[in-house]
């Protein structure tokens, strides 16, 4: 399997890669941008999971909740996404052999899942279950799952930059 590891050496020696791991100040205003994003993106999930868990804002249907985070969710992953990208690129083969990112990698495929299910399958059936004032215990569940794995995320991103 060595298609990623040369994906990889190629990614690092492209130009705009390059750019950013030969700048003084482009690495470190990238990353600032990519954790500021991460933390709209948890900030936003993390007002979802706590209603889910009916732990914060009672007052509020999970509904009302889920539409007015959703947007500040996506346009703030895409942008951490597209930062985290760039940040990868500039020593992309260091980054491919370092577990802790791999572990954020992983970690960020699991909350998809976890999402994916709570969408497609669960979100349907709170909105019925909160009017009989419960909420579903799969929505609890995938709630608590979602906090988890954000603070795990948050620890794997923080540890890649400890680990060589």
């Amino acid at each position: 399997m060595t298609v990623i590891p040369e994906f990889c050496a190629w990614l690092e020696n492209t130009s705009v890669a390059t750019t950013i791991r030969q700048s003084t100040w482009l690495f470190p205003a990238i990353e600032t941008l990519h954790v500021l994003a991460t933390v709209l993106v948890v900030g936003s999930v993390t007002m979802l999971d706590l209603r889910l868990l009916n732990v914060a804002w009672r007052d509020r249907t999970i509904r009302e909740i889920h539409e007015e985070v959703l947007p500040w969710t996506w346009s703030s992953f895409v942008v951490a996404a597209m930062a985290g990208s760039m940040l990868f690129s500039s020593s992309a083969t260091k980054y491919y052999h370092n577990f802790p990112f791999r572990m954020k990698m992983v970690l960020l495929l699991m909350i998809g899942i976890n999402a994916a299910f709570f969408e497609a399958r669960t979100y349907q059936r709170v909105e019925n279950a909160e009017r009989r004032g419960q909420i579903p215990v799969a929505a609890q569940v995938a709630g608590a799952i979602g906090i988890v794995l954000w603070i795990a995320v948050v620890a794997c991103g923080r540890w890649i930059g400890f680990t060589k």
